[in-house]
């Protein structure tokens, strides 16, 4: 889980190709461009990188001038790479071409990198994500796995993080891969300040699906949003499958299905995560401990909350207070 002190600016870099998506740009400089410090200081600083500088081509009928070469690749702490709609080498043959393999002979060992869509086609083809999970977007599914077979694709979530290496789905997947890379970095206070000053939703789990077929309900259609608005205010109570369904008049059967179709999960999974990002903002915004936490958060004891933050994230709580807050002022929380 990397951190970085709001003294020491993150550097970040994006190659860009010809076919850029302006908008998976335009995200990066806007979501890294909005983190800051509780002091109000830049956390990060976002670099704009092409194959070759001077003008690239995108696919909104417009050219931009990018000053910076591959060069700039050496520097940064984290690297990411956009789609490009225009026919490259990745996606043609899988293999990498003359300036890409130049490009990413340049990054650092330990450099952290990042794939936005179709980006992925080219992580792959530099050989980063041989025996990884990875995803892109499901309408080139297909032909990522026909070219790139040694790769663990799932098609079916928004991101998948695997480290120093994290790819995300269609457009919109990457500002929760975005956000996702901010929280791991500086905590959920951060990025949720961020997600609020973009009004965008503050965290969509990775594991959500890419394709929901009914994103919106019917047209005088029954809809699970009401029951999911009522457990959000009481997540620190057990709450069955029977109560949430129950508040939307629907059997259980049919309360599971329609949740599903809406969200992209099931009933128990959604609770589960909305609970442990309850979790993480008691434990990165106050001193409570961790007992109080756990019962605050829904997880009823201690053990609970370290099992399911341990799962969702690799720590224990008092390993991820002390990470986003460091030295804290609570009582003794036990063995954490």
């Amino acid at each position: 889980m990397p951190v970085f002190s709001s003294a020491d600016r993150h550097r970040v870099a994006v190659l860009v190709r010809h076919g850029l998506l302006p908008f998976e740009l335009g995200m990066v400089h806007r979501l890294f461009g909005r983190a800051v410090s509780a002091a109000g200081e830049p956390l990060y600083e976002v670099v704009t990188c092409a194959l070759v500088p001077g003008e690239v081509r995108t696919d909104a009928d417009v050219s931009m001038n990018v000053a910076h070469g591959p060069d700039a690749l050496r520097e940064a702490g984290t690297v990411l790479v956009p789609a490009a709609n225009e026919a490259d080498e990745p996606q043609t043959d899988g293999r990498l071409g003359a300036h890409l393999t130049d490009a990413f002979a340049r990054i650092r060992p330990g450099t952290r990198i990042a794939s936005i869509c179709t980006g992925a086609f080219v992580l792959a083809a530099a050989g980063l994500l041989d025996g990884r999970r990875a995803t892109t977007h499901w309408q080139a599914a297909d032909r990522f796995r026909e070219l790139f077979p040694a790769v663990e694709l799932d098609p079916d979530v928004l991101y998948a993080d695997e480290g120093e290496v994290l790819t995300s789905a269609g457009d919109a997947s990457g500002i929760d891969l975005l956000l996702h890379m901010i929280r791991r970095d500086h905590g959920s206070a951060v990025a949720g300040e961020v997600a609020r000053g973009a009004v965008v939703a503050p965290h969509r789990e990775g594991g959500q699906a890419q394709f929901i077929r009914r994103p919106v309900p019917e047209q005088r259609g029954a809809s699970t949003g009401a029951a999911r608005a009522w457990a959000l205010t009481r997540l620190g109570r057990p709450l069955s499958l029977r109560e949430l369904a129950e508040r939307e008049s629907m059997s259980v059967r049919t309360f599971s299905r329609r949740f599903r179709e809406e969200v992209g999960m099931t009933p128990v999974r959604w609770l589960t995560q909305r609970r442990v990002e309850r979790a993480r903002q008691l434990l990165e915004e106050t001193d409570l401990p961790v007992d109080r936490v756990a019962a605050d958060a829904g997880f009823g004891t201690a053990a609970s909350l370290r099992q399911h933050l341990h799962t969702a994230l690799g720590v224990s709580p008092s390993a991820y207070r002390t990470t986003f807050r460091g030295t804290v002022r609570s009582a003794p929380e036990g063995s954490g």
